[in-house]
């Protein structure tokens, strides 16, 4: 390694406090050629000789612009100039907006990851993504999880961790040290594409924040999806207890049968926000799709509605009632049909 900076040192010791990347462990890091993946990777190999990793590189070419080819050539050259392993994804055709690229993205790591068994996928995420992502979800209207985005760790797959070990570091530290190393970053100009709404954030409400509110508003922002992160991570927990305490309040009253009920008083002796997430997890289990705000506000109000009170039905024809202490989950005609539910438990009369 040419210098031990102050960025190695901060690097390194989240990584001893965290233990987000233990020791000998295969990473497989996803550089996208720009400063931040190239100022990761780069941090990674200079951190190898102390944490004993087995690296190796993963590019995903989308096909978004003419360069994108040299760019993955870039990369490659990068990758046997440190003698790591090279993986390259290339989209079978221009992948239509980022959404889409970013599952197709992380679809292309996990299975790399896997066929090739490394244990964690690394991304260049920062700070600034994090900041940029808090206000992006905050005008969205996602809520408290939406606001916590980007954690330090997900599940990417079965056996296979997404890891993001530079969410304190910010975008302009990861260009001054791509700069003083001389990496050759690849400048995306579909990052100042306006039309974007993340490149909007990024290009034009954060430097307006910054120069008439907080210079640091990067770093608060930051540590405020960090804090809501924790506070998240123990609602999910306990409203986790609280939806298998209605469920098998429920399953106790039914002599060893199993229909699809909540029992409503444990519902009625929690906090509204508990309420929410509990009934949140509860339709996750049973619709097709990811339940929006107003699916979860018809469920919770069943918890207080007097008896006989019925919903609108959810995506996919599924209704909730309410029948005595209990709310009934009525799977649409087929699906009723085909399942081992009582009838008689199950009527929503």
């Amino acid at each position: 390694m040419d210098v031990w900076t102050p960025l190695h040192t901060r690097v390194h010791s989240t990584l001893k406090q965290s233990q987000l990347l233990p020791k000998r462990q295969r990473i497989l890091m996803a550089v996208s050629g720009g400063q931040d993946s190239l100022c990761l990777a780069r941090l990674l190999l200079d951190l190898q000789p102390k944490w004993e990793w087995e690296l190796a590189i993963a590019h995903c070419d989308h096909r978004w612009r003419d360069d994108s080819a040299a760019n993955a050539d870039r990369v490659e050259a990068l990758a046997k100039t440190w003698n790591l392993p090279f993986y390259r994804c290339v989209a079978s055709e221009a992948v239509p907006s980022e959404a889409a690229a970013r599952r197709w993205r992380y679809g292309e790591l996990a299975q790399i990851a896997v066929r090739e068994r490394f244990k964690v996928v690394v991304t260049g995420h920062s700070q600034s993504d994090r900041a940029e992502t808090l206000l992006y979800n905050l005008v969205r209207g996602t809520g408290a999880d939406g606001l916590q985005a980007l954690a330090w760790r997900r599940e990417l797959t079965d056996g296979v961790s997404l890891v993001r070990p530079l969410l304190e570091i910010s975008r302009d530290e990861t260009g001054q040290f791509c700069r003083e190393r001389g990496l050759p970053v690849w400048e995306d100009i579909t990052n100042r594409d306006l039309k974007h709404p993340r490149n909007r954030i990024r290009l034009e409400l954060l430097p307006y924040l910054k120069e008439q509110f907080n210079p640091a508003v990067e770093v608060h922002l930051a540590r405020t999806a960090e804090l809501l992160r924790a506070e998240v991570a123990h609602l999910e927990r306990e409203a986790e207890i609280l939806l298998q305490q209605a469920i098998a309040a429920a399953d106790d009253d039914t002599d060893g049968r199993l229909p699809l009920r909540l029992d409503r008083r444990p519902l009625k002796a929690a906090p509204l926000a508990l309420r929410r997430r509990a009934m949140r997890q509860f339709l996750t289990l049973h619709l097709a799709v990811a339940p929006s705000f107003k699916h979860i506000e018809k469920l919770t109000a069943l918890i207080e509605a007097p008896g006989r009170s019925q919903t609108d039905p959810f995506p996919g024809g599924a209704i909730a009632c309410v029948e005595r202490p209990w709310i009934l989950w009525r799977p649409p005609p087929q699906a009723e049909a085909d399942s081992s539910i009582n009838p008689e438990i199950d009527a929503c009369s």
